[in-house]
């Protein structure tokens, strides 16, 4: 891969047409994208499929400014389809393949697209919609026998492009209006932690400058293998996951599956990922499930555990092995879109792991700090330096500890909020910066540590702040936990917790109901207890209580805490 080194994307590349355009200019015999274990399509035939859409898209109709439905899952016709609509200088709309049927007609048709893509797993969603779709293009080819819709396969789609514009006598085919770097290419709808999704407006220069941002702090070299797994409609794996590797010539491989452990295992086996991105669920379930019975299980591991040379010399052999796990030469992998477990980086850090910690927001493009990968002055437990060509200020810190809210400013930053003047306005600063609504800490080395939303902070009677997330790390660090929620209820801090009942049944198996209950109930007692030991006696819980369903959480991970009140809460008991 030596000879094929080349210098990084001028920043006359401000719009996704210049980057794809570019990139095919350096790497087009190089593999580009594909699904995992499969053949993939090198930049060249990736450009002509992209120019193919376009101008069949534009053939139908649409013109500059018109929105276009995504809905569905990652492959590499998702990312065609999406280059093809903003090549026409029209407005990709992606939704979020969980999103339920409700939220997917809001979204078609508060953006008013005729033209949407989707797949066979998310086609129900759109039977009763009341919009007149105009064109309906399944990215997997399923072809639906309903008789509800009239639907074209997209290998159809291509096959008629093709026809129409280089078989037939068609050659005006490829010309294409002039796309401005500040001209929308993305409405997004956040599915934030704090209610009421807003209409994210990005545009061609906030996806590129944050993508030529995030190569200063990941290095990517020409034919490196980086695996996708995080929903594409999301911002975080959009930017990082995709426009990243595709400016540096990589290939970029969509796992087209659920990314449960065995599922990783048998991929990475396979294609051996030198980068990938994950959401921190991820990687606690390998913690917990792999990596902490390995140790406790063995009596040798555990009394080496004890001193601090020993724990080294054994978290840096499971790390190897944990290396071998994602493939053998894994480079770096990027944990982002929630924060995570302050014991899970510590073993990471330890076992030499190549992990790198991110924060951002949709309304970012997303990354507003992270890394540099490598940067041995990153503290613990942050989420390291703000973004190259992106500003970190501390509004009103606290005296004490400088805590504030986190505002930024860049090239990165949103437009604005789609026809809602009055929500842009209010996310603004006089001075034009971008208000996130967390809140955080520069440390003396500039590192940004992430303290949790201002919304979800607890403000007790005596003025002492309260933050929930941190508690929450230290609940979801034990094993017999999957997730826990921490609230204030009449002054007191109590905490929800969904349990592992995988776990749990492992351990009562055999036992009655009432003898289950009886175990689970002493075990979130001694949870609380322990807990209790490393807190503040403000922050202290009053009690525990076991909820019976997940909760219900964000596209990266991120319990909706909005929906969630101390005295109203379904599905639990005490």
């Amino acid at each position: 891969m030596a000879d094929l080194q080349l210098p990084v994307l001028q920043k006359s590349v401000n719009t996704l047409n210049q980057l794809i355009d570019e990139s095919c200019r350096r790497y087009g015999d190089l593999p580009a994208v594909g699904m995992a274990l499969e053949d993939p399509l090198t930049y060249n035939s990736f450009q002509k499929r992209i120019l193919l859409a376009a101008a069949l898209l534009q053939d139908g109709g649409v013109t500059r400014g018109d929105r276009v439905g995504l809905l569905g899952e990652n492959s590499h016709n998702w990312v065609t389809a999406y280059l093809a609509i903003v090549r026409l200088g029209a407005v990709a709309v992606p939704v979020l393949p969980d999103l339920p049927e409700a939220d997917v007609h809001h979204i078609l048709t508060e953006m008013a697209c005729d033209v949407v893509f989707l797949t066979q797993r998310q086609i129900e969603k759109i039977y009763d919609i009341k919009r007149n779709l105009q064109t309906v293009v399944t990215l997997d080819d399923y072809i639906d026998d309903t008789g509800v819709l009239q639907v074209q396969s997209f290998s159809d789609f291509l096959a008629t492009a093709r026809s129409r514009f280089v078989d037939g006598v068609r050659t005006d085919a490829f010309t294409f209006p002039e796309v401005d770097a500040q001209d929308p290419a993305s409405i997004l709808y956040t599915s934030g932690t704090s209610g009421f999704s807003k209409a994210v407006v990005l545009s061609h220069a906030n996806l590129c400058a944050n993508a030529d941002s995030a190569n200063a702090i990941i290095s990517l070299e020409p034919g490196m293998v980086f695996l996708s797994v995080l929903p594409i409609a999301h911002t975080y794996e959009f930017t990082v996951g995709f426009l990243l590797p595709l400016s540096r010539g990589c290939r970029v491989v969509y796992a087209g599956k659920t990314p449960t452990p065995a599922v990783l295992q048998k991929i990475c086996a396979g294609e051996r990922p030198h980068g990938m991105l994950i959401v921190p669920l991820i990687m606690e379930k390998i913690y917990k499930k792999r990596i902490l019975p390995a140790i406790e299980n063995s009596a040798f591991l555990t009394l080496l555990c004890r001193c601090a040379m020993g724990r080294k010399f054994v978290y840096r052999k499971i790390g190897k092995k944990l290396e071998t796990f994602f493939g053998g030469r894994l480079m770096v992998m990027g944990i982002g879109g929630a924060a995570l477990n302050p014991e899970i980086e510590a073993f990471l850090r330890m076992a030499g792991f190549p992990y790198l910690i991110g924060y951002g927001m949709t309304e970012t493009s997303p990354l507003v700090a992270g890394g540099p990968y490598g940067d041995t002055s990153i503290a613990l437990c942050s989420t390291g330096k703000p973004m190259p060509g992106v500003s970190v200020r501390i509004a009103e810190p606290d005296e004490k500890n400088g805590i504030g809210e986190i505002q930024v400013q860049g090239e990165n930053v949103m437009l604005g909020y789609w026809n809602d003047p009055e929500a842009t306005s209010e996310t603004f600063t006089d001075d034009g910066w971008l208000k996130t609504g967390d809140l955080g800490m520069l440390d003396t080395l500039g590192n940004l540590h992430v303290k949790g939303r201002s919304k979800s902070v607890i403000v007790l009677a005596n003025g002492e702040n309260i933050y929930p997330e941190a508690i929450e790390h230290k609940l979801n660090r034990y094993p017999q936990l999957v997730e826990s929620l921490v609230l204030e209820n009449r002054g007191k801090i109590e905490a929800w917790v969904y349990p592992d009942y995988d776990f749990i049944d492992g351990v009562t198996a055999g036992q009655s109901r009432e003898q289950r209950h009886t175990y689970i109930i002493s075990q979130l007692e001694q949870i609380r207890k322990a807990v209790n030991g490393e807190l503040s006696s403000a922050s202290r819980l009053s009690r525990i209580l076991e909820r019976r369903e997940p909760f219900i959480k964000t596209a990266t991970h991120k319990i909706k805490r909005y929906l969630y009140a101390a005295d109203s809460m379904p599905g639990s008991s005490s």
